[in-house]
Formats: C-alpha cells, sequence, structure tokens
C-alpha cells in the first residue's frame, strides 16, 4: 500500500530531535471562536495522555483562516487554558507564522506533478456527496485564481485508534484528490497539520472524533513526504440533546473562569474517568494533578456523549 512517488523528508523539513522524549502530544485550537466543553474535554485528554508518561505538551494556534476567525479569540483562548490551569511547554505555535512552509510544500507537489489546479466551484460540485470527482485532473490549469488538490491513489489506507479501534478509508472512492491550498491563497488544514505535527516531533495525536475521517489523509501525506506517523486518539464528541455536536459554529457557549474546577470534573467524567466525590471542590491545579496520577485512557468511551445542561 504505498504511492507510486515520494518527496525525501529530508527535502522537506528536518523532524529529527535529539534526546526526544518517548512522547510529544498537542493541542491545537482554532480562533473561530471561544474554547467550549466539547473543546475542554479534547485539551484535556491530549494534556493527560501526555502528562500521565512523562511526555511534553504542545500549543499550537491553527489560525489558518483569517476570514473566520474570531477578534480576540486567540487571547481568550490563551488566557482560558491558563485559568483551567493548563502548563504548556515551550512557546506557542501560530501556523500564520509558518506560510513559508507551506508554500515551498505547494509548489514542490505541484511541480512533480502530484498535485494540479483546480477551477471548480461549489455550485459544480453540488450532487458529488463531498467526493471529488477529478474533473480538472487532467486540465493542466494555471494555479492562478485556483485552488491546489492532491492526487490520491486508489488505495485504501486504515490505523488502529486507541478508542476507536480500526478505521479504513479509501481515498480514491470516499474522498477523491483533495484541497492542499484553497482557492483564495488560504492552505487547507490537512496540509499544516502534517506538517506541523512532524516538525514539531508529535508522537502522539489526540483530537476529536470529528476529525477520525481526516486521518487517511494525512496518512497518504505522511507516507508521500516520507515523514513518521503519530499514534491516534479521537474522543467521542459531545452532543447536545437536539443532535448537534458541541461546536463554535452552533453557539456553543463559551467556557466561563469562575467554573474551572467543576467543568473539569465534568469533562473528566465525559473522558470515562472516576473522579471521587471530594475532589468536586477542589482547585484546578489539584483536579490535574489528580488526574494525572489516576489517568486510563482505556477507559474513554467510544461513542459520543450527551451534554449536560446548558453552561451558565
Amino acid at each position: 500500500m504505498r504511492a507510486k512517488t515520494f518527496i525525501p523528508a529530508a527535502h522537506v523539513l528536518v523532524f529529527a530531535r535529539m534526546n526526544a522524549p518517548a512522547y510529544i502530544g498537542r493541542f491545537a485550537p482554532t480562533p473561530s471562536g471561544y474554547l467550549h466543553f466539547g473543546s475542554l474535554v479534547a485539551a484535556l485528554a491530549s494534556y493527560l495522555d501526555a502528562r500521565a508518561v512523562g511526555g511534553r505538551w504542545l500549543l499550537r494556534m491553527e489560525d489558518l483562516d483569517p476570514p473566520r476567525e474570531v477578534p480576540g479569540a486567540q487571547d481568550a483562548i490563551l488566557k482560558t487554558l491558563e485559568s483551567y490551569g493548563f502548563e504548556w511547554d515551550g512557546a506557542l505555535v501560530r501556523q500564520s507564522a509558518r506560510h513559508a512552509e507551506y508554500q515551498a510544500l505547494v509548489e514542490r507537489l505541484f511541480n512533480q506533478g502530484l498535485a494540479y489546479a483546480c477551477t471548480c466551484s461549489r455550485k459544480q460540485l453540488d450532487g458529488y456527496q463531498g467526493i471529488y470527482p477529478g474533473l480538472c485532473r487532467d486540465a493542466g490549469h494555471a494555479t492562478q485564481n485556483a485552488a491546489i488538490r492532491l492526487r490520491v491513489p486508489e488505495l485504501s489506507y486504515h490505523f488502529s485508534d486507541r478508542v476507536q479501534g480500526e478505521y479504513r478509508q479509501h481515498l480514491g472512492r470516499e474522498v477523491g484528490d483533495f484541497v492542499i491550498r484553497r482557492r483564495d491563497g488560504f492552505y487547507a488544514y490537512q496540509l499544516a497539520v502534517v506538517l506541523d505535527d512532524a516538525w514539531q516531533g508529535i508522537t502522539d495525536v489526540v483530537r476529536g472524533a470529528d476529525l477520525l475521517d481526516s486521518t487517511p489523509r494525512q496518512l497518504y501525506l505522511q507516507e508521500l513526504l516520507g515523514l513518521p506517523q503519530p499514534r491516534y486518539l479521537h474522543v467521542p464528541l459531545i452532543i447536545q440533546p437536539d443532535g448537534h455536536k458541541l461546536g463554535k459554529s452552533y453557539r456553543s457557549p463559551p467556557l466561563p473562569a469562575d467554573q474551572a474546577a467543576p467543568l473539569l470534573v465534568r469533562a473528566l467524567r465525559a473522558l470515562g474517568q472516576t473522579v471521587p466525590q471530594p475532589l468536586d471542590g477542589a482547585r484546578p491545579s489539584e483536579l490535574l494533578a489528580w488526574a494525572i496520577g489516576h489517568w486510563d485512557a482505556t477507559l474513554i468511551p467510544r461513542r459520543p456523549s450527551l451534554a449536560e445542561a446548558q453552561l451558565r
């Protein structure tokens, strides 16, 4: 299950780290809104999974989409994490500072024929159920005012998720060639996350299950670029009573600073951890210290959890 053409990793980046710890995790929020309870569950899982084994926990701001960014959201995210007791290692990384690296990779993929320009509009793609039909694959369009799509092989990619189990996806039939740079010039999540995880030496990716079906595309990019594959753990989504997942696009309430301790307890329970009753009144730092020592990822439920009452 190998792609026909590879780009040597040494031509893309140097990801090796001397004396690197065995575990490097990360939390990568998007500033299209404020942190909500679903964000807290994902952040907490990634934090505890790293700290429980003495690993590092990095923070990366995925500010790839300026038109959707909420003014002040980045600062609010950092303040919220601090008020909830999270401490990250090293400096915050912003993806907006890495455009040159993304552009260099897009150009290399395009020049080697592994990617191509696409001028398809959303209207043209209506009816294809999100699977790109290859309309521009052999059209030879110029890159100006066009998206750039990566050619995918007619292969199935699979991995074993630590919570969700085996996951398999046929890229050609179920996804099609996917965008790595948008028509407006902004870079796609799939490209940036793969490049940055390797650059930062990430060994373990812990994130929400809404990104489960993105992983095979990332596996292909990792293979194509000769980059290491992290371990994956996708935590269940938090579902509201009406069936919608908690998210920034659904007006989910932001995390209140004065409710840090009880919401951490709720998040731990959503992750299947049994929290002793006396800890209900503990400070955030005390809760996190206890949780690090008692973290058990095998208790995380596989299915979505129903959200509790609306945050106040």
